[in-house]
């Protein structure tokens, strides 16, 4: 937000843009065929503003800022407006103005990405930019024999080989969508919704507050797609819920760190992992859905017996009757998610629309909910400010989304342009000695390392570009590459020193971040296991083609998981802790 008055003073401003902005992302689902080179600029244009304006702290930072947006959306609707005479050129820029409008649109989109998530990946970027120009002048294998300025910038900026490449088609296409749809419901009572069914569901149980947390932050998280945003939401409810209850601080953050993690694994939007995706691997959405969903209810039943492994040793209650949503709440909040699903999955298997026309008649009826409490009363000034934000959340949201892929296909097309994706490939196969194992551990260490620094969308692309084809050359399927990729990406979640959902769940709780990290690693075990899983047990990814073989592979892992979460948490025998893990590991790993 801005400072000072500048929110309330501007605020029918800003919502005019976000309404322009949400009306054009849909439009674009029905307008039929619109060039590339006109609605990826114009898709840098929309959001621009967003991050250089709106996001901006202090005049100082709200002044460069205006420069910022004023020249990015000069140069995008440029390269929109002149989208068939810059088609003819095949990525050649033909004069010195070319050249200054491909400069403007390079800095911005690093300054886009530093003010939207901070310095690293930029550097990342601008590091890959370096390399293009300077490569030429470095010895080795690693050198390359050189790129021409005219060239590189044009293949950069007014072609289809990277700023426009199809990362940013996925942003435009598919993910702007799907934000939209999840801005919608969470602006609703949706969120309500889930916090009722979770508590109807496992209130009563032993451990009930947390096994709510787990229960609400899959719900939640299916539709935000982000582990700080989905700590902040639902763990505003159930940390104070499980600190009142006496349960130890350190597993109250713990659990709702964990929980929320795993949003960004949870179908359908993966934290718009699963978008991006369906673009690298050419496997329908609906293909990704249904790859990963088996994983994702391992890694929650995972922390569920983790729960109950503390329970063994702590007194966990439940939340008292009188704190439970009665049945009638249950049911109308219930209905402002229910329906909106509905639609979007009778979108795409019952009309066989394609994933973002299904999105487009769920945020209709997402967006009518939104006249509603949830007493299913209709006060208008309660539901204008539902609709102002959710426009407001969802144009913040999907600008904040473009600015990482827009930043990352800089990466992308210098890995492509230079062959330097090809070259880190064969450093992998060699560094592992041709052998699949080593190169899965080198691949999960890099994407670690990456995910500490940037947000997991990005370090899965990254990742992915440079690491997915040696694992692929190795024997691995490609969705099962990409999946391993996009898990470990986001093992910086809950793993020490970088651990963002610690981070904010530790604060929430006012406990030791380093301890709740320690119990979040334990109770979110499956994060570290269940990748190599699905790769010692392709078939648990396969539920469409041997949905049989799925249900067994399914079965074993979740066996050794149990085995392996419970022995870590419940055993005080450090020989019993051993025996339960060396059998859970078997049981996952060992030949049949």
């Amino acid at each position: 937000m801005l400072q000072d008055d500048q929110p309330i003073r501007w605020k029918p401003v800003w919502l005019v843009l976000a309404a322009a902005l949400v009306i054009y992302h849909i439009g674009l689902i029905f307008w039929g065929l619109v060039p590339n080179l006109v609605s990826r600029p114009l898709h840098m244009a929309f959001v621009l503003p967003w991050i250089f304006v709106f996001s901006a702290r202090g005049k100082a930072q709200l002044a460069t800022g205006a420069v910022f947006a004023v020249l990015g959306v000069a140069a995008s609707i440029w390269i929109a407006w002149n989208h068939d005479a810059l088609g003819d050129q095949y990525g050649f820029l033909e004069n010195g103005f070319q050249i200054a409008v491909a400069v403007t649109l390079l800095v911005c989109v690093l300054e886009a990405a530093r003010r939207a998530i901070g310095w690293p990946l930029p550097v990342v970027a601008a590091l890959a930019l370096s390399y293009a120009l300077l490569g030429q002048h470095i010895p080795g294998e690693f050198g390359h024999s050189g790129t021409p300025l005219k060239s590189f910038l044009g293949t950069m900026t007014i072609a289809e080989g990277g700023i426009w490449g199809s990362l940013t088609a996925v942003s435009v296409g598919v993910v702007a969508i799907f934000v939209i749809f999840g801005a919608a419901l969470n602006a609703g009572e949706a969120g309500q919704g889930f916090m009722n069914v979770a508590s109807a569901a496992a209130g009563r149980l032993n451990g009930g507050a947390a096994k709510v947390s787990v229960i609400s932050s899959a719900l939640f998280g299916s539709i935000s797609g982000s582990a700080s945003a989905n700590v902040a939401s639902t763990g505003a409810i159930t940390l104070p819920a499980m600190t009142k209850l006496g349960y130890p601080k350190r597993l109250a953050g713990a659990v709702e760190a964990v929980a929320s993690s795993g949003g960004q694994i949870m179908p359908p939007l993966m934290g718009a992992g699963a978008f991006v995706m369906v673009e690298l691997t050419g496997v329908p959405y609906t293909g990704i859905m249904a790859a990963a969903a088996l994983p994702a209810v391992l890694y929650f039943m995972a922390v569920w017996v983790g729960i109950n492994a503390y329970a063994r040793n702590a007194e966990l209650r439940g939340i008292d009757s009188a704190d439970r949503p009665s049945l009638r709440d249950v049911l109308i909040t219930s209905m402002f998610f229910l329906v909106p699903f509905a639609v979007l999955l009778w979108g795409m298997f019952g009309l066989g629309v394609t994933p973002q026309y299904a999105a487009c008649l769920a945020i209709g009826v997402g967006a009518l909910s939104l006249l509603f409490d949830r007493q299913m009363r209709i006060d208008q000034s309660a539901a204008w400010g539902r609709i102002e934000n959710a426009l407001l959340t969802a144009a913040r949201q999907v600008a904040l989304i473009a600015s990482i892929i827009l930043c990352a296909s800089i990466v992308i097309g210098v890995l492509s342009i230079t062959g330097l994706g090809v070259k880190i490939t064969s450093l992998i196969l060699s560094g592992a000695s041709g052998l699949l194992w080593p190169a899965l551990l080198l691949t999960a260490l890099a994407c670690l390392v990456l995910g500490m620094e940037v947000p997991t969308t990005a370090a899965y692309v990254i990742c992915v570009s440079v690491a997915g084809p040696a694992l692929i050359q190795l024997g691995l399927a490609p969705l099962q590459a990409h999946l391993f990729v996009f898990w470990y990406a986001l093992l910086s979640t809950i793993t020490p020193p970088v651990c963002g959902a610690v981070f904010i769940a530790s604060g929430m709780v006012q406990e030791n971040w380093l301890r709740v990290a320690m119990t979040a690693m334990m109770l979110g075990v499956g994060l570290y296991i269940i990748p190599l899983g699905m790769v010692a047990n392709p078939d648990l990814i396969r539920v469409v083609e041997v949905p049989g073989m799925a249900l067994v592979a399914f079965m074993r892992v979740g066996l050794g998981l149990g085995l392996i979460s419970y022995g870590l948490i419940a055993m005080r025998n450090p020989l019993a802790t051993l025996g339960l893990c060396a059998a859970g590991l078997a049981v996952i790993f060992a030949p049949i």
